[in-house]
C-alpha cells in the first residue's frame, strides 16, 4: 500500500478520498470522506512530527536522533504545527545564554542565517 498524501501532486490542491475499502470483509464505501489534519503535512514534515512524538517531546532527544540543533527542532516543529492548521505562540525573546549558543551554531554553519534571525526575535 502507499501511504496517502492531502496534496494533489499534479496542481498542489486538497484531496478528497471518494473510496473506503475493509481489506477483511470487503465491504466498502464511496462518497467523499475528509482526510485528517496530519494528511496536510509533507512527507518529511510527518516524518519529524512521528520521530517528536517517539521522543516524547523531549527536543534534546530529537536533536540526537535527527542529529540537528535545538532552533532546527523548534523551526521545524513551527512549521509543523503551522501545517496543521494551528497558530504558534509568540515566543519571548531568547536570554542573553541562548543568543550566544544561536551565534554560535550559525558561525558552525548548523543554521541558517533566517533561522538565526528568526530565532533571535528579528534583531
Amino acid at each position: 500500500m502507499y501511504p496517502v498524501t492531502g496534496k494533489c501532486p499534479h496542481c498542489g490542491s486538497d484531496l478528497v478520498v471518494t473510496g473506503l475499502l475493509c481489506r477483511s470483509c470487503g465491504s466498502s464505501m464511496e462518497g467523499q470522506f475528509a482526510l485528517g489534519r496530519f494528511d496536510r503535512l509533507t512527507p518529511e514534515q510527518l516524518l519529524f512530527v512521528e520521530t517528536f512524538v517517539r521522543c516524547e517531546g523531549k527536543i534534546t532527544r530529537v536533536e540526537a536522533e535527527l542529529g540537528v540543533s535545538y532552533p532546527t527542532v523548534r523551526n521545524r516543529l513551527t512549521e509543523a504545527i503551522r501545517a496543521l492548521g494551528y497558530e504558534c505562540s509568540e515566543e519571548e525573546r531568547l536570554p542573553r545564554k541562548d543568543r550566544k549558543s544561536v551565534l554560535e551554531e550559525l558561525s558552525r554553519g548548523d543554521i541558517t542565517a533566517e533561522d538565526a534571525i528568526e530565532l533571535l526575535g528579528g534583531v
